[in-house]
């Protein structure tokens, strides 16, 4: 199982970073071993300043490769929330050095992954999720936002990738990024349902 990342998709997240808008998928990559297992995490250290970014997760059900944009949709059957946990501070190190992210996005535990729930149950096309961090909002996205759609993203992304049964795709994060310090509870919520709730050590 791979677990690939799409960065910059919501203009305004790009924005607040200082990022420009991308005219292609910007994709990045996960080791499995980045799973998170249970509800802890652990911040890592080597890093003084880990962001949380909260994005809907798809579960690739139907593997392919060159998947065309049309038949894109029959690739996934269930969605989720997740976590992209982000050392923000080893992130811009790297990236003013011209060096790939793996180290700030990629370590263990950085990817949460909520329970999946059928596709069908939702308009993928307008799917609001929010996260709370101590019952404050602090994210607040809609999938009407994306700049790259669900389709558009499996259609790129098998250009260069086999996709495989199991495989997930973290599909961007909304504007609200922030840091996390311990002590702190996330709480994510496809539309009005609670689909994760992290607490950070």
């Amino acid at each position: 199982m791979k677990i690939i990342c799409i960065g910059r998709n919501y203009s305004e997240h790009a924005k607040e970073l200082g990022n420009e808008i991308p005219e292609k998928p910007v994709i990045f990559m996960k080791p499995d071993t980045a799973v998170l297992k249970g509800n802890d995490f652990y911040i890592p250290e080597f890093s003084n300043d880990i962001h949380y970014e909260l994005e809907v997760v798809l579960k690739i059900s139907k593997g392919g490769k060159y998947i065309r944009k049309e038949v894109a949709s029959k690739h996934y059957e269930e969605i989720s929330l997740g976590i992209d946990f982000t050392a923000r501070d080893l992130q811009s190190e790297l990236k003013s050095k011209g060096l790939p992210w793996e180290l700030a996005k990629g370590f263990d535990g950085s990817a949460v992954v909520g329970n999946f729930f059928r596709k069908e149950d939702f308009d993928l096309q307008e799917l609001e999720f929010s996260l709370l961090k101590n019952k404050e909002e602090v994210q607040n996205g809609n999938t009407k936002d994306m700049i790259f759609s669900f389709d558009d993203i499996i259609a790129f992304a098998s250009q260069y990738f086999t996709l495989r049964v199991g495989d997930l795709i973290f599909t961007g994060t909304p504007k609200g990024v922030g840091k996390v310090d311990e002590n702190d509870i996330l709480e994510a919520y496809l539309k009005d349902d609670k689909i994760l709730d992290i607490r950070i050590l």
